[in-house]
Formats: C-alpha cells, structure tokens, sequence
C-alpha cells in the first residue's frame, strides 16, 4: 500500500458569490480572523502528513503562489525588528522547497476536469484532494483521521457528515454499509437525491482520498450537470472496479464559499482562540443586542 503524500486543491474557481471583494483577490486568499482560507487547509493536509501540495490554479491566482513563498524582505524585517514569535509562526507554516506546485486548469469545466489536470504531477499515487471551500474545525485533522482509515481499508476514503434529511438534495449523499475500523463501507452515492429518495443523510463534504485509477475515469468521462465534468459521476464508474470507504467527521464545517459560511468561519475561529475568546463573546452579544436588521426602501 502507497502512502497518501500528496494532495491536490483546486483553486480555479472564480468566487463570484464574493463580488466585488474577489474582483482582484482570489476567494481563497479571503482571511478567517488572520489566515488565508487556503491556509486553513493546507495546514490540515500537512497535519495528516502530506508532503506534496498541488494546487490546480487559474488567471489572476498569482498571489496564491507567493503566499506560500519565501518572503525574504518581510521575514528580514521581522528578524531585525526583533519580532521573533511572528517570524517563527510564519516559518512553520512556510512549505519546504520543491513541496509546492501550481498548474493551470486554463477552462472552467468544473471539479472532475481540475482534478485531471493535476494527473502528471500527481503520478501513480494515491493522493488526497482537499476543497478549499470548505475548512473544518476539529480537535484532530479530518484529513488526519482519513489517512488512519486509509492504512487500515486502502482504496477510496470519503469524509462524510450528517445534514438535516430534508435537505438532502442539496447535497451527494453516500448509503451506508457496514462499519470497517473508523469507518464504513459506501454502497452507492448519488448527486442531489430527489425527496425522499436519499439513501442516508450523510453527505460529501469536500475531502477525500482516491486511487490515481480515478485519472483514466476522468480522461473518458463526459460532461454531466452544469455542463461539467462531474467528480461523483466519474466515482460512481470506479466504484464498480473499486471499493470505496466512508469516514464520518464530526467536527464543525464552514462553507466559505457562501458569504454565509465565512462570516460563520470567521465567528467560530475567533470564539475558539484563548486570546480572542472573551472579547469576542463579549462584543457579539453586544451587536446583537444593539444592531436590527437595515431595512431599505425605495424612494418614490
């Protein structure tokens, strides 16, 4: 069995949903309190032991690439200014060269497609894929607990979680087998179920572990919804050559891809940090006390 060492994040998408905020900053560079959204899970794969970051990156995500860069003028400023607590936090987090690398997806043809693009530098290798979108807030990585399942089951791992079961057509919903180690066995999945059709409440929620079998699948795979080439009709093709595994996380996640979402992100980050924990709390009550709803009318 290979072991899980990189991962893919693909970072293309154009955040239209954040208008005008990502007119020039790419969505992903959009701060929770005082990081990147993109750094937020990054440093989740890195917990899991990923050694290889692969972002899969479109026009005017430049700043992505140098956010994960040596920033000699800063981290000399720094060093001579005597902030050594910032200048080590940043080392930490900085990627060790040759451990990140950028192609492009060039056309927008959704998840499947910006998954193949990354089929070179990926290789004959199990590789975990990450959506940016969605960061998750745990005492243990999510990715984590996926590579644990991954040494135990091998194969497909997908990262689960339970929504409201009248809400399950917003959704890929996975049915649920029997239970393997830390997790379960998929019996089917299904994009956006019908009512009352869904065969769990258990929904994808944007990690997962795939065989780089999944490649060739994407290669032949035609356009489905949106017009797009669909990541879950190409494992659904897989899943008759593969088996594939569930792991239920219980942890909190934040889709910052809605405006919605961030706030929430933004909000929880700040209440779970010792140093911000009381003021926040504090001042949040406050707002919420003293702040109604704007309303607007049109005049005349």
């Amino acid at each position: 069995m290979k072991k899980v060492r990189k991962a893919v994040f693909p970072v293309a998408g154009l955040g239209t949903r954040f208008l005008p905020a990502t007119k020039s900053i790419p969505k992903e560079m959009l701060t929770i309190v005082d990081k990147p959204v993109i750094q937020y899970v990054v440093d989740e794969a890195r917990e899991a032991g990923i050694e290889h970051f692969i972002f899969v990156t479109g026009r005017n995500k430049g700043v992505i690439e140098d956010h994960f860069d040596l920033q000699f003028e800063l981290y000399d400023t720094l060093a001579q200014r005597g902030k050594d607590d910032q200048l080590a936090h940043l080392q930490r987090l900085q990627p060790g060269p040759g451990q990140t690398s950028f192609t492009r997806q060039q056309v927008p043809l959704g998840l499947g497609h910006a998954v193949w693009c990354a089929r070179d530098l990926v290789g004959d290798e199990p590789f975990a894929l990450l959506l940016p979108d969605m960061i998750m807030q745990a005492d243990k990585s999510c990715l984590k607990a996926m590579v644990d399942l991954y040494a135990e089951t091998g194969n497909n791992i997908i990262a689960v979680q339970e929504c409201d079961p009248a809400e399950t057509h917003k959704y890929g919903i996975v049915g649920k087998g029997e239970d393997v180690h830390t997790g379960f066995e998929i019996t089917g999945m299904v994009e956006k179920p019908k009512a009352g059709t869904a065969p769990s409440n258990l929904y994808i929620n944007g990690r997962y572990i795939l065989q780089p079998e999944i490649f060739k699948v994407l290669e032949g795979q035609e356009r489905g919804a949106g017009n797009e080439i669909q990541l879950t009709d190409a494992m659904l093709k897989l899943e008759k050559q593969q088996p594939f595994f569930g792991y239920h996380y219980r942890g909190r996640t934040f889709d910052c891809g809605s405006p919605e979402g961030f706030i929430e992100a933004n909000v929880a980050f700040a209440l779970w940090r010792a140093d911000m924990h009381e003021s926040m709390s504090a001042t949040i009550e406050a707002l919420l006390d003293d702040i109604q709803p704007l309303e607007r009318r049109e005049v005349g």
